[in-house]
């Protein structure tokens, strides 16, 4: 893949992320599930954008995810480390943000790994 073309696919990306953040927004009851990837690492947040804070976080960087890879197998480790974090904080509903990433492989299986922990979207 040519520069040029990774410059076009990241500003795409870019585009959809702003379009879809126009109308999702999270609260304290139902906070921002967001995803990121890189070719390394897999991040989830969960997001209060009326007070500007994180309210819970997870990534394959921590210890017990170590070694995990940025798979469709790591993404539903992920999402169920999340799901369990979330439960722990008594939230139980969040809005799902993709970050502009299609809504499958990785992306689906933290979503799915998360609803398997008993999160509802």
């Amino acid at each position: 893949m040519s520069t040029k073309e990774l410059s076009e696919k990241i500003r795409r990306r870019g585009a959809r992320k702003v379009h879809v953040r126009k109308t999702i927004s999270g609260t304290a009851e139902r906070p921002r599930l967001t995803v990121f990837k890189s070719n390394k690492y897999l991040y989830v947040q969960a997001i209060d954008d009326v007070a500007g804070v994180t309210l819970a976080a997870a990534s394959t960087l921590e210890e017990a995810l170590v070694g995990t890879k940025p798979t469709v197998e790591g993404g539903s480790k992920l999402g169920e480390l999340m799901g369990a974090r979330l439960n722990e904080i008594k939230i139980g509903v969040v809005v799902f943000d993709r970050n502009g990433y299609s809504y499958h492989g990785v992306v689906k299986a933290i979503a799915d790994g998360t609803r398997k922990a008993g999160i509802k979207f």
